[in-house]
C-alpha cells in the first residue's frame, strides 16, 4: 500500500493526479533577444538627443512607439525662452519667403575699408559696359575716401569706428548690409576690402552668383585653441559648442540671409557680450564666428561652407600673405582661378586638413571669384593683366 501510493496521489474522489510533465523553456530567436535592447537604446538616445532642428521626442510621436511612452521615465526638455521662441518664429517666416522678383537683379558691391580704395580704376574697367547689374556701397572708418573713378562718387555710407577684432568689425557688415537692402533690386550682398580684386570678368561673375540659391559663406569646425576654443560658456543655452564654428568674414549672401542678420538680436547680442579679446582668458574675434555660427545653426543647407574670395595663410602668421607688385604675374592669378577645392585645417596638434569640392549647383567648380590680399603698388600690375585676367574665362 505504502508503495502504491508513492507512485501516486489520491484525490478526495478517488481520482489520481497525473504527474506533470517537465516542459522545457522556448527558445525565442537570437536576432530578437539582440534586436529589442538595440531598438530600445535608439529610442531612448533619440529622445534625449534628438537630430538638430527636431522636437524632443519626435521618434514617439508616430504610433510605432507609442506604447514605449507609458513605461519610459519622463526625460527632462529644455524650454525654449521667449527671445528664442521669437527668434525662430522669425527665423522660419523669413526662410519660407518668395525671392523678391526684379527685372534686373543687382549684386550689391559692399566694400570695407579704412579709407582710400587703391584700385578703383581696376574695378571700373571689371563694371564697365554692365550698368544696371550692380550697386557700390563703400564704409569708410577712418576717413572719408577721395575717388579716382565716377563710378565710385556718392557711394559712401554713414560710417562707424572700426577696431579688428572687435564687434565693430561686424556692426560695420551690418551696417553695409542694412543701405545696400534697402534696394529691392540687390539680389546679391557681397562684402570686400580694399585689397580685393576680381579674378573674372563681370558677367562670369553675375552668373557665378546669380544663378545659385547658395550664399557662399565660409564655415567649419574647428576643435582647436583658435576655433572651438574660443567658445564662452556664457553663450549657452542659445548657442551650443557643438554649433559654435569659424570662418573667414568675405561673403556673398542672398537677399533671405541678409535679412536674417539684419533682424538678429539674441545670436548677435550673445556675440557682442562674449566673443571678444580678452575674455575667459582667450581671445574670439566676432567676425570670424558670428555669421558661420548664426547661418550654420538656422539654416546649414544654405550656405556654401566657403569663401569665393581667395586668401593665402601658407606663411602661418597673423595675417594673410600680400601681394606686392613684383609678385603679380598672369600665372599667379591662373593658379588661384583654378583652385577647385576648398581647405581648411585645425588649429589644434593634430592639424587635420579637410579638402572639399567647390559644388556649384551640384557641378564641380572652380572656387574663387575675388582674391586678396594685394597691396596698392600692384595696381599698374593688375591693369596690364586686365584683358588676360578678364578675358580667359567664359561660364560654362
Amino acid at each position: 500500500m505504502t508503495t502504491h501510493l508513492s507512485k501516486q496521489l489520491s484525490t478526495g474522489n478517488g481520482h489520481t493526479v497525473p504527474k506533470q510533465r517537465h516542459r522545457l523553456p522556448s527558445r525565442r530567436p537570437l536576432w530578437i533577444i539582440v534586436l529589442v535592447p538595440l531598438l530600445c537604446v535608439l529610442f531612448i538616445g533619440a529622445h534625449v538627443y534628438p537630430p538638430h532642428g527636431y522636437k524632443p521626442c519626435y521618434l514617439f510621436s508616430s504610433n510605432v512607439c507609442a506604447p514605449l511612452k507609458d513605461w519610459l521615465p519622463p526625460l527632462s526638455i529644455r524650454q525654449f525662452t521667449d527671445d528664442e521662441l521669437n527668434s525662430h518664429a522669425i527665423i522660419k517666416d523669413i526662410l519660407s519667403m518668395q525671392p523678391v522678383s526684379s527685372k534686373t537683379p543687382k549684386i550689391a558691391f559692399m566694400f570695407l575699408t579704412p579709407g582710400f580704395l587703391p584700385f578703383e580704376k581696376l574695378w571700373e574697367k571689371f563694371f564697365q559696359g554692365n550698368e544696371g547689374k550692380f550697386s557700390i556701397y563703400v564704409h569708410a572708418s577712418r576717413e572719408k575716401p577721395i575717388h579716382t573713378s565716377h563710378l565710385f562718387f556718392g557711394s559712401e555710407i554713414h560710417s562707424g569706428q572700426v577696431t579688428w577684432g572687435q564687434i565693430s568689425m561686424v556692426d560695420a557688415e551690418r551696417r553695409l548690409l542694412a543701405n545696400a537692402f534697402q534696394d529691392y533690386d540687390n539680389h546679391r550682398f557681397l562684402l570686400l576690402s580694399d585689397s580685393c580684386v576680381p579674378l573674372h570678368n563681370f558677367d562670369y561673375t553675375y552668373r557665378y552668383l546669380m544663378e545659385t540659391n547658395m550664399s557662399f559663406v565660409d564655415c567649419f569646425e574647428d576643435p582647436g585653441p583658435l576655433g572651438s576654443g574660443r567658445y564662452s560658456q556664457h553663450m549657452m543655452p542659445e548657442i551650443e559648442k557643438a554649433d559654435f564654428r569659424k570662418g573667414s568674414q568675405w561673403f556673398s549672401i542672398k537677399r533671405q540671409h541678409a535679412l536674417l542678420i539684419l533682424a538678429d538680436h539674441l545670436y548677435y547680442t550673445k556675440f557682442k557680450l562674449y566673443c571678444k579679446p580678452n575674455i575667459d582668458g582667450h581671445n574670439c574675434y566676432a567676425d570670424e564666428h558670428y555669421l558661420p555660427t548664426f547661418l550654420h545653426m538656422v539654416d546649414p543647407s544654405g550656405i556654401a561652407n566657403w569663401s569665393i574670395t581667395h586668401v593665402d595663410w601658407s606663411e602661418q602668421k597673423w595675417h594673410p600673405k600680400s601681394y606686392m607688385a613684383q609678385n603679380v604675374t598672369f600665372e599667379l592669378i591662373k593658379n588661384i582661378t583654378s583652385i577647385d577645392e576648398s581647405i581648411h585645417v585645425t588649429s589644434d596638434k593634430k592639424k587635420e586638413v579637410t579638402r572639399k569640392h567647390c559644388m556649384w549647383n551640384g557641378t564641380k567648380r572652380q572656387c574663387y571669384l575675388f582674391a586678396r590680399k594685394f597691396l596698392p603698388d600692384a595696381l599698374q600690375s593688375l591693369t596690364d593683366l586686365f584683358s588676360e585676367l578678364h578675358g580667359i574665362k567664359h561660364f560654362i
